[in-house]
């Protein structure tokens, strides 16, 4: 089993009090892409993208990512 990495944009929005479409005129990644990384739907993300949330966010890569670890199934 594999866990996810969890991007949490959403959060870091909340806590800075910035839109979405503030976030991807500072980045300069399209709203609809801000948005896939937003829903957990991204399948990979460039560093260089990360580099530039990180600076628009003024935060640490790891305030946005989060690692959760897959469900145990069947643990008796």
């Amino acid at each position: 089993m594999e866990g996810n990495i969890i991007i949490n944009i959403d959060v870091m929005l909340a806590k800075r009090k910035m839109s979405v479409t503030e976030l991807s005129e500072r980045v300069g990644i399209t709203l609809p892409n801000i948005s896939v990384l937003k829903n957990g739907r991204a399948k990979a993300i460039k560093i260089s993208t990360l580099a530039k949330l990180c600076e628009a966010l003024d935060c640490q890569p790891g305030d946005i990512l989060e690692y959760r670890p897959a469900e145990k199934e069947g643990t008796e």
